[in-house]
């Protein structure tokens, strides 16, 4: 039982990480329409949390004339990790070992 609740609590947390990460890729997409200051503190905490996950996308992507499609591409893995691991998660702790 300890196990069990520790699992479905591990999945939550994941769940909530992930979440939190869609919104800040969604406010860095959001703000790269503009031309944001680079001193923003607010740009700088976007651009050094989202950087080391959209850059290695953008470094495999091809070049599309000028249009950044990596956040699109990092959202959709991020859901798609999100209902498969955070969904296989409570499957396995709510069916038990």
């Amino acid at each position: 039982m300890i196990i069990e609740n520790f699992i479905i609590a591990l999945a939550r947390l994941i769940n909530i990480v992930l979440t939190l990460l869609v919104w800040l890729i969604i406010g860095r997409a959001l703000i790269s329409w503009f031309s944001p200051n680079p001193y923003n503190p607010l740009f700088q905490f976007l651009f050094r949390v989202t950087e080391p996950i959209l850059s290695p996308i953008r470094n495999v992507m091809p070049y599309l004339g000028g249009i950044d499609i990596s956040p699109i591409i990092v959202l959709l893995a991020i859901e798609f990790f999100k209902s498969f691991i955070v969904t296989t998660l409570l499957d396995f702790a709510y069916q038990g070992f």
